[in-house]
């Protein structure tokens, strides 16, 4: 019976079947007996999740502009499909052509989230494919990954057979040849292995050996062949107008996460916020020109239909023409009335004149992020906004009418103390007050105070720092709580302790922990990051069980002579210039804008003409 035939048989016994039937608007059906590559794209969550992740949609129809190569997409099953696949013996499928996934020759994971990782280890085992890379034979289809948590692999490197580090249109297609190449001359698995590796941005991790101190350190991650680089650099786009954006977006027949068009106008960031990764590693800044975005803004509401485009970057307002394009695309979708949504705006950007236009078609809730509550502690962790900045956009906002403002900050920062968390009720207060300053009332306002855990992630300034205890975490949450409940306008969302405590565990974690997610995977781990599964007592019971101390991992400070894991990675960014920022937090001084001064971060290092800033200081 074909997986066609049984799922005639099983939708109907599942919660949202839409998940799973595939041939959705824009989507890709190819011949397979005219495919000399096929590859599984993999989002380890549900659906509606995996379909608002950018870097798949890029990669999904940028291969598929390939006669030859067929790529398909695969999600995590929500548990109610998955009880169903298993007693009926349903592998895990491609959405497209239904084709079990151990039968193509690429299963590609993107990591965003290392609270995924079981749903990986799951996703491999519905698959029928070895957990483990040492396992697989020339039968299995490559397990690869990338995205941003491959910027440390260690934890799963005894699962993934290679990262492809960075940003990848370009590095993928060259594994693809290659692979095609390898397929010709008949070649052995561990040959391509071999030879992939020597693709930049490429890293094979069991083509490494990985040695350890006395105390558990790490005291070396070297290659085991010659040929083989003894770190991994990680791959740069350098001209996006040239780079390949899709237009022909697919369009879900369910609700999804972000179920919105998505233009990127610009990949990497100059703030240089010492708590934060992605500024590090999707470093240097490189925007799309206006008139580029101008043309993709309007075939992609052309192919489809959506009534609101989202202007994607790390900081959209940094965008150095952000006001002409603001203007160019209001104009342009006026009377289709398709609105613009910046979801990540700076404080300090957000001008009278971009708020206008942003509302003029149609008008949501505004989020900001100060991070922390103190002048102090945002300068310490480089910020880089003052609260005049943010009551100064908020009182802009609020004289056009909005009523909803959402505020993120996190609690454990570096140096971080009480008045620091009383400095975040004192600025939730201040907003309210502006309200009332605009309007002479605060009828309908809604102020929301969300908090995070503060994560110590690799190639950022606090790399070498610890996370706060659990107890900690608690102790700062309740105070809030306690701060924030008499105001009826503001409401306090904050993020479990024990996730951010996991996550610090596997994003600073080595090779050793592989073990560790196969057995919380057998434990029944899975889909950790919702609430209604996470199960905490499994995830210790599986680390006491593997004989480790996750303890180590998230609660140890770092000497600064210590040698990470991730440090087999090159991210263009100088372990000396980390050091300096490390420094400069300690003593509260602010580094300015990178695109003002150059303070050495070492990401020139990749190329001529990569970086913008020009002045050494």
């Amino acid at each position: 019976m074909t997986i066609e035939n049984q799922l005639e048989k099983l939708l109907s016994r599942v919660s949202k079947p839409t998940r799973y039937i595939g041939n959705e608007y824009n989507s890709i059906r190819k011949d397979l007996d005219n495919i000399r590559v096929h590859i599984a794209l993999a989002f380890p969550d549900v659906y509606e999740v995996g379909m608002s992740h950018l870097g798949i949609k890029i990669l999904y129809h940028l291969l598929n502009e390939y006669p030859d190569i067929y790529a398909e997409r695969v999600y995590a099953p929500w548990v109610d499909f998955e009880d169903l696949m298993r007693k009926e013996g349903v592998p895990l499928f491609s959405l497209e052509s239904k084709t079990p996934i151990s039968q193509f020759d690429f299963l590609g994971f993107t990591l965003q989230y290392e609270l995924s990782y079981t749903n990986i280890v799951n996703m491999l085992e519905l698959s029928n494919v070895p957990i483990f890379s040492r396992e697989r034979n020339d039968s299995h289809p490559f397990v690869i990954a990338g995205g941003p948590c491959a910027f440390n692999p260690e934890p799963l490197a005894d699962i993934i057979d290679f990262f492809v580090i960075g940003e990848a249109e370009e590095a993928i297609l060259e594994v693809i040849d290659l692979y095609k190449d390898f397929m010709e001359r008949g070649e052995s698995r561990q040959k391509f292995l071999c030879n992939v590796a020597r693709i930049p941005g490429v890293y094979v991790p069991s083509l490494y050996s990985a040695s350890y101190n006395s105390d558990g350190t790490i005291s070396s991650i070297v290659p085991i062949k010659d040929h083989i680089p003894k770190r991994v650099q990680k791959r740069v786009i350098q001209n996006l107008d040239n780079v390949y954006y899709p237009t022909k977006f697919i369009v879900p027949y369910m609700d999804i996460v972000h179920d919105r068009a998505s233009l990127e106008i610009f990949r990497g960031c100059t703030r240089g916020c010492r708590f934060c990764q992605a500024g590090m590693i999707y470093r240097p800044v490189r925007e799309r020109s206006v008139g580029r975005l101008e043309k993709l803004a309007k075939d992609i509401i052309s192919s489809t239909g959506y009534g609101e485009i989202s202007l994607l970057s790390l900081s959209s307002s940094d965008y150095s023409d952000l006001k002409r394009l603001a203007e160019l695309l209001t104009e342009s979708f006026r009377e289709s009335k398709v609105g613009l949504s910046l979801p990540s705006l700076r404080i300090d950007a957000f001008s009278l004149g971009l708020a206008e236009k942003v509302q003029e078609i149609r008008k949501s809730g505004l989020t900001f992020a100060p991070e922390a509550g103190t002048q102090r502690l945002r300068d310490v962790i480089n910020k880089g906004v003052t609260e005049e900045d943010l009551l100064s956009s908020v009182r802009d906002a609020f004289a056009l009418g909005w009523n909803k403002v959402k505020l993120y900050f996190m609690i454990g920062l570096p140096t971080e103390t009480d008045e620091d968390i009383k400095g975040i009720s004192e600025l939730a207060h201040a907003v309210v007050d502006v309200y009332r300053q605009v309007n002479g009332h605060t009828k309908g306002l809604t102020v929301t105070v969300s908090t995070s855990t503060f994560v110590p992630k690799p190639f950022t300034p606090f790399q070498w720092e610890s996370q706060i205890t659990l107890e900690e975490i608690y102790e700062r949450q309740n105070l809030l709580k306690k701060l924030l409940r008499k105001n009826r306008n503001i409401s306090y969302r904050w993020h479990d302790g024990k996730l951010s405590f996991l996550e610090a565990v596997f994003s600073r974690g080595d090779r050793r922990l592989g073990n560790v997610l196969k057995i919380a995977h057998e434990k029944g781990c899975k889909f950790d990051s919702w609430d209604e599964f996470f199960n905490f007592d499994k995830w210790m019971s599986a680390f006491e069980e593997a004989e480790i101390d996750p303890d180590f991992y998230a609660y140890r400070k770092r000497s600064e002579s210590e040698k990470f894991p991730w440090e087999i990675i090159d991210a263009g960014i100088d372990r000396k210039f980390l050091l300096r920022e490390l420094e400069r937090a300690k003593r509260g001084q602010i580094t300015p804008d990178c695109r003002i001064s150059c303070y050495g971060c070492g990401i020139k290092r990749l190329g001529d003409g990569f970086c913008e800033a020009k002045i050494e200081v």
